[in-house]
């Protein structure tokens, strides 16, 4: 017959490691280093799309308006950062992975 301090540690072992796995933050550091990636890109986009107001309203600066920057450039770095964003968002830290399938063997 087990004891009762017996039963108690097996209970208090299997708190532990439920607790453990409670504690575990679902992004590592590199999640976040890649969000924060994401973001800076997706604001460096939009502020490279504001500008090209006249200061006249009579006067139409078409270069300014249309420039490359503006029409090409800020809408890739603007999808970019979306990308990077969804990424960072999805991937898996390592240490959930090598968890996880250990669980499944």
């Amino acid at each position: 017959m087990d004891s009762p301090t017996n039963g108690k540690s097996k209970k208090s072992a299997t708190n532990a490691k439920s607790n453990n796995r409670d504690n575990k933050f679902i992004f590592n550091r590199s999640n976040y280093i890649y969000l924060i990636v994401g973001v800076l890109l997706n604001v460096i986009g939009f502020l490279f799309m504001i500008g090209g107001a006249a200061e006249n309203p009579e006067d139409f600066n078409a270069s300014a308006l249309f420039s490359t920057m503006r029409i090409t450039v800020s809408p890739i770095l603007i999808l970019l950062g979306y990308a990077i964003i969804i990424y960072s968002i999805m991937k898996k830290p390592k240490a959930l992975k090598t968890s996880s399938q250990d669980g499944e063997q």
